[in-house]
């Protein structure tokens, strides 16, 4: 048993729970699969380790740079309210496990539990119809964490391994199933030339993009089409647009928040630097780690659809990598991510302004994941089908349910002491409904839960493609 424990805690600690090695091991066995020479196999496992490191050192520079800006001002006007964002989500569902008892390390049976469980649905997948396996490890840690919060404090006679096994098919399930839904969206976002699935926290979001964005416009409209007049074409180039939007945007923000405070919440704010030096530097910072970000996608997206070939045709017939959701910036055209990013960011406000202005016994503030992550994402499939009017129309829409749903939902699921809470849209909208169903029916809610989302690959399936489906 407790060589078992040993084996189960290096799995993960140091493999599920790192991302970069997890993919470097799948790109591995992909080339061995494929019977790669040696030096191809270890190239491969190098490119894909590497590519995914800097693709975490661009993603985590934005995270560290501007999530301490958006909390800031919950801090600066004493909000006292919660945060949506998976990192805060995290912690809160830590510091609420901790307080009725349970450790961490039920969450990460969960996870164990959840990836193993994706394995068997992929193997019976001609009853099951999934496809996908979910590799994004820091992703499966704040889903499971999260989970294993909502199943403990609604079955509480169920905070044990059983309980960590439900929470394992849970997530497994919704997992398998929703990055499954995007792997259509995915292959009209790349012209059908690459085969992947998103593996993150807006899959159900991607879909339903996916399916009506060419209501809200046209999809020869796009982004990259754009002409601007005069002066604007300066917005035509990437780089020019994002950086300027970003100093009006964030500077305008850290102006508010004033200097002394800045220095408070950033002890790099060197004190010879001037506050308007400053502001234009920390601007610019996310340019500079979107550029990294993407270097990082494009490094081990190649490795890795060149090799799970390997998995799909030998060891995982049928079998789709889901991923990142940063793979999507790959294939965005300029000013995409910063339009999602911005349209999100109002519906954001709106719906905060909105809960203020009617007294909501829960307030929300923007977590920087959630409105750069989820809505730039969005932005990138909603103008791949409908343009740029669906490009800033639905991260809009995604913004105000990331808020007003996400308050719901932080109040079912007991976290607004914690002050924390994931907020993004799958979060904010499919884990509502699932926390319904176990706050009123607790067990047979699960159940009911697990059942419903089985259905969906089964409903996908008989409306698909069926030659190309696997």
């Amino acid at each position: 048993m407790a060589g078992l424990n040993s084996i189960f805690n290096f799995l993960t600690s140091n493999i599920l729970t790192r991302a970069e090695l997890f993919v470097g091991l799948i790109i591995l066995l992909g080339y061995i699969l494929q019977r790669k020479k040696w030096y191809e196999c270890v190239g491969g496992f190098f490119k894909g380790v590497i590519g995914y490191l800097i693709l975490m050192v661009g993603a985590n520079g934005l995270i560290t740079t501007f999530r301490p800006i958006l909390v800031g001002l919950n801090e600066r006007f004493q909000l006292n309210a919660v945060v949506i964002d998976p990192y805060f989500g995290l912690n809160a569902a830590n510091e609420a496990l901790e307080s009725i008892g349970c450790s961490a390390a039920w969450a990460m049976t969960s996870l164990l539990i959840a990836f193993i469980w994706n394995i068997i649905l992929l193997i019976f997948k001609k009853w099951t119809k999934l496809r996908t396996l979910l590799l994004t490890g820091h992703i499966m840690v704040q889903q499971a964490t999260t989970v294993t919060w909502i199943v403990f404090l609604f079955i509480p006679y169920l905070r044990n391994i059983t309980g960590a096994i439900l929470v394992g098919m849970l997530v497994g399930t919704y997992q398998a199933v929703s990055s499954n839904l995007t792997v259509d969206a995915c292959l009209n976002l790349t012209d059908g030339k690459d085969r992947f699935a998103i593996g993150h926290q807006q899959m159900v979001a991607v879909w339903i993009t996916d399916k009506v964005a060419h209501i809200f416009g046209k999809k020869e409209n796009s982004i990259e089409n754009l002409k601007f007049p005069g002066f604007l074409k300066m917005f035509e180039d990437n780089i020019t647009a994002t950086s300027t939007l970003m100093l009006v945007f964030f500077g305008t923000i850290m102006a508010i928040l004033g200097e002394d405070f800045m220095r408070q919440i950033d002890s790099g704010f060197a004190e010879t630097t001037a506050f308007p030096v400053y502001i234009l530097i920390q601007s610019l910072y996310f340019t500079v780690y979107l550029q990294i970000l993407n270097m990082g996608v494009k490094l081990f997206v190649g490795e890795l659809t060149a090799s799970f070939k390997g998995i799909s045709d030998k060891l995982l017939p049928g079998a789709v990598p889901a991923v990142d959701c940063a793979v999507a910036f790959n294939y965005a055209p300029g000013n995409a991510v910063t339009i999602g990013f911005l349209c999100g960011m109002v519906g954001q406000v709106i719906a905060i302004l909105g809960l203020i202005v009617f007294h909501s016994p829960v307030i929300i503030i923007m977590g920087f994941t959630t409105v750069f992550f989820d809505n730039a994402i969005i932005a990138i499939f909603a103008n791949k089908r409908g343009g740029v009017k669906a490009a800033m129309i639905i991260p809009f829409i995604c913004g105000l349910i990331q808020v007003l749903l996400g308050a719901v939902t932080v109040w079912i699921v007991e976290l607004v002491p914690y002050g924390g809470w994931h907020g993004t849209t799958d979060f904010s909208t499919v884990w509502l409904g699932i926390s319904a169903l176990l706050k009123c029916l607790g067990l047979p809610g699960a159940i009911i839960a697990i059942i419903l989302m089985f259905l969906v690959p089964q409903i996908q399936y008989a409306k698909s493609d069926k030659e190309n489906y696997f």
